[in-house]
């Protein structure tokens, strides 16, 4: 990464590339239409233009009118950005221009470089956007005069030490690579289009010679303002040190049953059919974390803020006041339109820039809809959970089974990633229905192995006495011997 480098304007893309572009290079951004590439031009030579740099932007493929309005669709004016609209001689409709008879290709695609090195010498920019090859791979009509044009182009503007980028649209012939062996960089743009929810788009790297890029793909969007790139998280580069110490609740039956409390920096998956109150005990630990003096942020997939907060009311927790003071974050988060890289960035960010330090994610499941397959969750979970735990932020998620009582499904095993599993389940005793928790995993130290009664009421979570006269409960039907020992002796 160098300090001279020209930057992109766009930081995530700059991320990626480990700094930007190369000065007095020249560069592919290459992509099907609706890809990006003339926002991510605007906003390179918005970003030169910013610095006092000459920048200029040579036009095959749109007018300068359309590119003006593109630009005021995101604010911006395009100040101090020379537009140069380059119309190929054929396409010119004066007649008086037509040279229908006597204009063969050769001259056609030497008359568009004779203007293209023109307008260069009159501007003597630093930053320089042809848009796009297309057009000049159909003048040059065979591949290998396509190769020596980009080859010419590409030495003359070498010699000025412009930094160029060079858009593709890839509507000509998309297996031509010609260009990727003069580039010094070649970056590339997807846009893929799911059954159901908005288009997904993405970047990755193909080549930078001389330079470790961020390889892979990386998710990005393009809102009013410009295109946001996501870097792909790698847990990895962020270590950092802390007290691992144990967070307990103020409930001492579910403090015994995690063996004191919760280790600081450990990740939690509350496990259980639906109903069971998986969110009610992340809300527990809210509540306590913000009451230790912690911020937390809690990230719902199914369930609408207002109605959550409503029925955190309802069992004593005021989620509302929480927001309120500044000690929690909570956010509605569509999986129909929010991409797994935009949604590691919104954590990152809860923890980077409002310090939390208890993060909640309710539910996988509503996060496995915005993934691509299963492997890909497995895989963001286990960077997001990693890059958490080293950050000293302690996560809870939520997981809904398939079923009620009996055998149940989990629709993607994630338990080997967590470092505790909380098991909640429904069981019939005495003709009620009840509701049991277990912690059945614990790797930072020893935990209770009963399985205890809970209860959810208007004061929150109460939970009783181990239910050591019960046999089966996990599996939805116990048999009893002896007294049941259920919360306040309820019909025992």
């Amino acid at each position: 990464m160098s300090s001279s480098d020209a930057q992109t304007g766009i930081s995530g893309l700059d991320n990626v590339l480990a700094g930007g572009f190369e000065r007095a290079r020249t560069f592919l951004l290459e992509g099907n239409p609706g890809t990006g590439k003339t926002t991510i031009a605007m906003q390179f030579l918005l970003e030169g233009a910013a610095a006092k740099e000459r920048c200029l932007y040579v036009t095959l493929s749109e007018t300068e009118d359309e590119l003006r309005a593109s630009a005021a669709s995101h604010g911006w004016e395009l100040a101090g950005i020379e537009i140069y609209e380059l119309i190929p001689p054929e396409n010119l409709l004066d007649e008086h221009q037509q040279q229908s008879l006597l204009y063969s290709s050769d001259l056609e695609l030497g008359e568009t470089t004779k203007r293209i090195f023109e307008v260069f010498e009159r501007v003597q920019p630093d930053r320089v956007v042809l848009d796009s090859l297309s057009e000049i791979r159909l003048l040059a009509q065979s591949s290998l005069r396509y190769r020596r044009q980009i080859l010419a182009l590409k030495h003359y503007f070498a010699k000025s030490n412009a930094t160029v980028l060079m858009l593709d649209d890839l509507t000509t012939d998309v297996n031509d690579k010609t260009v990727h062996s003069v580039a010094h960089g070649v970056i590339r743009l997807e846009e893929l289009s799911p059954e159901y929810g908005a288009e997904r788009r993405r970047v990755r790297v193909v080549k930078y010679r001389g330079r470790r890029f961020r390889g892979g793909y990386h998710d990005s969007t393009i809102e009013t303002g410009g295109v946001r790139v996501f870097p792909r998280l790698i847990s990895a580069e962020h270590k950092t040190s802390f007290d691992r110490d144990l967070m307990t609740t103020d409930l001492p039956e579910l403090n015994a049953l995690l063996g004191g409390g919760i280790e600081r920096g450990s990740s939690v998956l509350v496990l259980g059919p639906a109903g069971t109150g998986k969110s009610s005990i992340a809300l527990t630990f809210i509540r306590t974390a913000i009451e230790r003096g912690e911020r937390a942020a809690m990230f719902v997939f199914d369930e609408e803020v207002g109605l959550l907060i409503k029925r955190a009311r309802g069992i004593g927790v005021d989620l509302q006041a929480m927001i309120d003071s500044g000690a929690l974050h909570l956010e509605q988060v569509d999986a129909a339109e929010l991409s797994p890289g935009e949604f590691s960035a919104r954590v990152r960010t809860s923890v980077e820039v409002w310090g939390a330090q208890t993060v909640v994610i309710d539910s996988l499941n509503g996060y496995q809809a915005a993934m691509p397959g299963e492997q890909a969750l497995i895989l963001h979970l286990h960077e997001i959970l990693q890059y958490l735990n080293r950050q000293g932020a302690t996560t809870f998620l939520t997981v809904a089974q398939h079923g009620l009582v009996g055998d149940m499904k989990t629709p993607v095993d994630v338990t080997y990633l967590a470092d505790t599993v909380i098991l909640l389940r429904y069981f019939e005793a005495i003709g009620r229905v009840r509701r049991a928790i277990s912690v059945v995993k614990k790797r930072t130290g020893p935990h209770e192995n009963t399985i205890r009664e809970y209860r959810i009421a208007g004061n929150g979570v109460t939970l009783g006495d181990p239910l050591t006269k019960f046999q089966g409960v996990l599996r939805g039907v116990p048999m009893l011997h002896g007294d049941a020992g259920l919360l306040d002796g309820e019909d025992a």
